[in-house]
């Protein structure tokens, strides 16, 4: 039996609900559409849920080109039943990076490292794997199943993005797949969307961030202002500096703190690093190059302050005490 056959065999009834990770990424959105196409096929629909926003323009378009339809959590909460059956895809339950919606979770697909806290009827998580629309893809072609233009174009996309175009995490399925879908994808979607990432006040944002920047031996940390889409792209960004081999980006959000991390090479493990240095105080995690955080929080400008510099001492606590060991 395929992996396929498998999840198929663990649902029991004909609509189910896909939940990405909140504030959806093309690699959580491209995964959650191919897995409901794929669905369909097999006779089982699906609608697509979120929470938060989708707050990149780049993300936006994908949904809007190639016709995703996502509802948010918030619409669903007069319709979800604890008898539901959720299907997680770029995500695991307990983590901090997910709401805990009605329905039962029976079924997660990520390619984050597995946090081993769930039991799921099936799971498929290959933390080795550089994006979760590769497993989605890797689906379809094992069991024979056709992929359209529009469903090939989306999972490329995200992994694209999320390997960085092949220069992060990426594995040896991750460039087998973008090779099988090479001719069915619409690259002049591709090509739009990857140079239309930015809006001006994502320019905004990469401003705040260069004006705040602070360099302890080779960590950075900078602040992008309240609310940033793009602190992921500006994690990447501070990476970019030769002065610098670990990035903490954050920003302020409704409730709280959303941090981003970079890590090059190997030898700092950024989803162990942000997830001791939080602890206590919030959650992270992710993988060895590329991890995000969220600390609560709602004090006034004088308590965040003081927060933001018990983070930063954290985290330079934390890498200092992991490069003793190296």
């Amino acid at each position: 039996m395929t992996k396929l056959d498998k999840l198929l065999g663990e649902i029991n009834r004909e609509h189910v609900y896909i939940q990405t990770h909140n504030f959806p990424d093309p690699d959580a959105i491209a995964s959650a559409y191919g897995l409901q196409k794929l669905l369909e096929l097999r006779g089982v629909r699906a609608t697509i849920c979120y929470k938060g926003k989708i707050d990149r323009y780049s993300t936006g378009k994908l949904v809007e080109i190639i016709g995703i339809e996502l509802l948010n959590v918030d619409e669903l909460e007069k319709v979800l039943s604890d008898d539901d059956e959720v299907i997680l895809v770029d995500s695991q339950k307990g983590n901090a990076n997910i709401i805990d919606i009605t329905g039962d979770e029976i079924i997660c697909i990520d390619h984050h490292p597995d946090n081993d806290l769930f039991e799921y009827r099936f799971r498929d998580i290959r933390p080795e794997i550089g994006a979760c629309a590769t497993m989605i893809a890797q689906y379809f072609f094992e069991n024979n199943v056709p992929m359209d233009r529009k469903i090939a174009t989306a999972l490329t996309y995200g992994i694209r993005i999320d390997t960085n175009n092949l220069n992060r995490g990426v594995s040896r399925l991750d460039v087998e797949m973008l090779y099988r879908m090479y001719d069915d994808c619409d690259y002049t979607v591709i090509s739009m969307l990857e140079n239309s990432i930015l809006c001006f006040e994502d320019l905004v944002a990469y401003s705040r961030a260069i004006s705040s920047i602070e360099v302890h031996d080779d960590i950075s940390f900078a602040d992008t202002g309240r609310d940033c889409p793009v602190i992921a792209d500006i994690s990447d960004f501070m990476l970019a500096l030769k002065e610098v081999t670990f990035s903490v980006v954050y920003s302020v959000k409704d409730g709280g703190i959303k941090l981003s991390v970079r890590s090059e090479g190997t030898a700092l493990d950024a989803g162990k690093v942000i997830g001791r240095a939080l602890t206590g105080i919030g959650n992270g995690g992710g993988h060895a190059s590329m991890a995000g955080g969220f600390v609560p929080f709602d004090g006034d400008a004088q308590e965040k302050a003081a927060l933001l510099e018990d983070i930063k001492r954290r985290f330079i606590t934390q890498i200092q005490e992991m490069r003793s060991t190296l």
